[in-house]
């Protein structure tokens, strides 16, 4: 078969090598359901992509998104990564500053701000519901909570494209010091069909206004060095409950350096819309040969 174009990114990379893997497999017309998913598997990266033409009037692209166990609808960091791809390999060209994306969780506008390597991706977030509030909101939270002092914002349940628990703690050094009991983040999100616990503390950094730490167990994940949809949650939940407050607007976000990573996301808040993303790196660009059939 004919080599495809194949790239490998850095997703919300604050510094080289910060962000998150994808792999993205920039023409996948003719592959069957199950080679995306043997490619998947075989690339054992968190997520991989598939680039498709649009099927439906006003998409830019379509793009499939694959885990090595299974096809999800909707992710952040594959979204901003493949939109990343389309505009590198020139599949689609933004319209009024905006591509559309067409994929499981529907055609979602993707803003683009800047060009080249400065260029940020800022992904419209699919919609959120706080489902419920409180340390009492689920019996297994307290023990999920175990060894932290919360913050100012109750924690919560929020389903959004993907379902998470959100903490706010106290302070940026007690979140980047926890060590949380994975064991019981894990049985929390097994019982109410989530992906797991993002917490999250503001900070007086000048370069940041928040610190995010996500630990999706429920999918197998023991932490998530670059998290765009869990963001978009506690950038829904922020502005729901702090209207007016310092961060109503929009902040931008540190995440993932205790475990190797920088990453850094970019949170706007607008009154009909959520945006989250930043920038993704192009780390290897060659040409990729698979049975695609």
């Amino acid at each position: 078969m004919e080599p495809i174009r194949y790239l490998h990114l850095d997703v919300f990379a604050a510094t080289c090598g910060g962000g998150n893997h994808l792999g993205v497999v920039t023409d996948a017309r003719d592959w069957s359901d199950d080679a995306m998913q043997r490619f998947a598997r075989w690339t054992a990266l968190v997520e991989t992509t598939f680039l498709l033409p649009p099927s439906t009037p006003g998409g830019s692209y379509r793009v499939r998104i694959f885990t090595p166990q299974h096809e999800i609808a909707f992710a952040g960091h594959p979204s901003v990564g493949s939109a990343h791809a389309v505009l590198a390999c020139g599949l689609a060209q933004p319209v009024d500053g905006l591509l559309w994306q067409e994929c499981g969780a529907g055609v979602l506008p993707i803003r683009v701000e800047g060009e080249g390597e400065s260029r940020d991706l800022l992904l419209k977030s699919p919609g959120e519901r706080v489902l419920a509030t409180g340390r009492d909101a689920h019996p297994l939270l307290e023990a999920t909570l175990g060894g932290i002092e919360l913050g100012v914002l109750p924690p919560a349940l929020v389903d959004g494209g993907r379902r998470w628990w959100l903490a706010e703690v106290a302070d940026e050094a007690s979140l980047r010091g926890w060590l949380p009991d994975h064991s019981a983040i894990g049985a929390l999100a097994r019982a109410t069909g989530s992906m797991g616990l993002c917490a999250f503390a503001r900070s007086a950094s000048g370069d940041y206004q928040l610190v995010v730490r996500a630990f999706p167990a429920g999918v197998g994940i023991v932490e998530d060095p670059a998290s765009g949809a869990a963001n978009g949650l506690i950038a829904a939940y922020i502005a729901q409950a702090e209207p007016h407050g310092a961060l109503a607007r929009g902040y931008a976000i540190s995440q993932g350096r205790e475990m190797g990573h920088d990453a850094r996301l970019l949170a706007r808040i607008e009154p009909e819309a959520i945006w989250v993303g930043g920038r993704a790196r192009t780390v290897v660009d060659g040409l990729l040969r698979w049975n695609g059939a």
